[in-house]
């Protein structure tokens, strides 16, 4: 199966190819993939080596001469070192572009924390305007990404990872797909690649299972339709996210306001880990392998449940 950052490099070549606005920046990262893309179209491809804040400006400079740039690098390298290019060069200038990151929340744990980004998100939520998607398969990137390159000039982040389920979703535009029918009140978002566990974690519990790859803008229709309980008018949900643990917390209480509710935000704890280790150690450090998920979202449910 293709990585997503195979994928992406495959999908934004093509994007070369057929759309001349198009552009691409990237600071040395996939540089080896992109080696057919980068000799084919020199001028719209640029390596601005490892200068991340030039990276992004000389995107939203691009953006200003009529361009479609595309940003690309890892995600603490792209969202958090040079956020205030991020707010002020697209923000501020109201200007639209794509970045696309990799290495996700530790990815790439044996690099330290200066590959981690588990907070990217999170932050990217302070500023107005972003649509954000997360894919949870090469085949789901391959769609987000061709949606953003095409969404005008809006401003669009797409998240990739290693970590991916094991089968492709189709993709219902920016709502939540329910794949697993449950009983009414009580649902869990399962955001991107963190799918696959939590039908693991879930498997036989009387609960809904949505999938989320685009969390900006929220579903806030698609939530209170999967989780409200029309008898009770209750709610009970989990959200269960493959970065800080609570970002869409604020954002599913503000679409449940109107019910009755509980909600638990799971995600990547806000400890640092200081030893490196390998992903599936830091997925069982904060709790989202299958059994630790099975554990929190079954202590949650109300007494009786699940």
């Amino acid at each position: 199966m293709d990585s997503m950052r195979d994928r992406f490099a495959d999908t934004v070549h093509q994007l070369l190819d057929t759309d001349p606005r198009v552009a691409l920046v990237i600071a040395e990262i996939s540089r080896d993939r992109l080696q057919g893309a980068i000799a084919a179209h020199p001028d719209r491809v640029v390596n601005v080596g490892i200068r991340e804040q030039l990276l992004v400006s000389a995107g939203a400079g691009l953006a200003l001469s009529g361009l479609r740039p595309v940003l690309h690098t890892f995600a603490s390298f792209l969202v958090e070192r040079p956020f205030e290019q991020v707010k002020l060069d697209f923000g501020h200038q109201d200007v639209g572009g794509v970045l696309v990151s990799s290495g996700a929340s530790y990815d790439m744990a044996s690099g330290g924390y200066t590959h981690m980004s588990p907070g990217d998100v999170a932050l990217l939520d302070t500023l107005p305007g972003w649509t954000v998607h997360v894919p949870g398969h090469a085949d789901e990137a391959e769609a987000l990404v061709r949606a953003a390159v095409g969404a005008g000039d809006d401003k669009v982040y797409v998240r990739l990872s290693d970590r991916a389920n094991a089968e492709g979703r189709a993709l219902d535009g920016t709502r939540f797909r329910q794949v697993r029918e449950g009983r009414a009140g009580a649902a869990v978002v399962a955001v991107g690649p963190m799918l696959d566990p939590v039908l693991a974690a879930t498997e036989g519990l009387d609960l809904t299972v949505l999938y989320a790859t685009t969390v900006r803008p929220f579903d806030a229709a698609g939530l209170r339709r999967a989780a409200v309980d029309p008898d009770r008018g209750t709610a009970e949900v989990v959200l269960v996210e493959p970065y800080l643990a609570g970002t869409s917390v604020r954002a599913a209480g503000e679409a449940l306001a109107v019910v009755p509710h509980r909600l638990l935000g799971l995600g990547v704890g806000r400890e640092e880990l200081r030893r490196y280790g390998r992903p599936e150690e830091h997925d069982a450090a904060h709790g989202l392998d299958a059994a630790s998920l099975r554990r929190d979202i079954s202590a949650f449910l109300a007494p009786g449940r699940g």
